[in-house]
């Protein structure tokens, strides 16, 4: 979905503390297509229905490549349900009621993958004060994106400003 630039500048609305969940996965042995394939396809699954069903926590994803071998999505997640993130993470053993039917499929994968892929995740919970963006001559993105955008004049024209909430 295409978006026309903001012409002004301009800053993420969130309000309050932010939650970041970083996921990837890399590729050991590219020639056990049938262990790492569906872990790779098992994530964007668990993403399609992360995005569809927005009462879960998660604002807003980006997937990027860093190489051949690893992809990694940026996930924003509402505060108040942050700790939902990681639920889905395979390091978590999820109780069936903590996840979601494309979360438990994905950590089954993972597990059967026998080393062909690796799995990580990190969880960075942001204090209120302790994060700032600007945006200017783009669409929204990132936290701007998941939280909407506001006139920088409204939280401060200098980064200091912004931070000190």
């Amino acid at each position: 979905m295409s978006r026309a630039p903001i012409t002004e500048r301009v800053t993420t609305a969130a309000k309050g503390d932010v939650v970041v969940f970083l996921i990837g996965m890399r590729i050991n042995r590219w020639r056990t297509l049938r262990h790492w394939l569906p872990v790779f396809t098992g994530m964007t699954r668990m993403l399609r229905e992360l995005s569809r069903d927005k009462s879960l926590g998660m604002l807003e994803c980006r997937a990027y490549t860093a190489g051949p071998r690893t992809y990694s999505v940026v996930q924003y997640w509402s505060s108040s349900t942050g700790s939902r993130a990681r639920s889905c993470s395979p390091t978590h053993r999820p109780r069936s009621s903590d996840t979601t039917p494309a979360c438990a499929a994905f950590n089954r994968r993972t597990r059967d993958a026998k080393g062909a892929v690796g799995i990580w995740h990190e969880t960075y919970i942001v204090p209120a004060g302790s994060y700032e963006a600007v945006y200017h001559g783009m669409p929204p993105f990132g936290l701007g994106e998941a939280h909407g955008v506001e006139p920088v004049a409204r939280r401060g024209e200098r980064a200091a400003q912004r931070l000190a909430g």
